[in-house]
């Protein structure tokens, strides 16, 4: 059986509607590896239920994009889903209702203690990135169909 992602059939499927999902940070991180080797995987979505946590980051590659590579990688932190749901590449990632980034992907390398969320940071990224606290709302929301 061929993987739907790798093939270009997932393409024809279309997101028409989608919760927000919701998360509460747990863990503030700061820091930046560069030639980190970050491998994204293929499928353009992924699922996440309430009370999982994930690790979200920042790739400051141009064009990370599923099924390729993030050499220069800025932690951002950890957060406990809320509200589960489907998040999907493109979906806009609010923190506190800023604006931090956009999902560009996804990483297992730590599955199955948990799915790291690769980011491409809005311009003012790095100040939203400041504010952020302990509890601090994450809220992934559909951006594109």
């Amino acid at each position: 059986m061929s993987d739907p992602y790798k093939t270009g059939m997932a393409s024809s499927v279309r997101f028409l509607k989608k919760r927000i999902v919701k998360a509460g940070v747990v863990v503030v991180l700061k820091g930046t590896i560069e030639n980190r080797g970050l491998r994204l995987i293929s499928p353009q979505s992924r699922c996440v239920r309430e009370k999982e946590i994930f690790e979200f980051m920042i790739a400051e590659d141009a064009g990370v994009c599923p099924g390729g590579t993030a050499n220069t990688v800025r932690y951002l932190g950890f957060a406990e889903v809320v509200t589960g749901g489907s998040i999907r590449v493109g979906d806009k990632v609010l923190c506190d209702d800023r604006i931090l980034g956009y999902v560009a992907g996804f990483d297992e390398t730590h599955m199955p203690n948990h799915q790291n969320i690769v980011l491409m940071g809005a311009e003012n990224a790095t100040e939203t990135e400041e504010k952020m606290n302990l509890e601090s709302r994450i809220e992934i929301i559909q951006e594109v169909t």
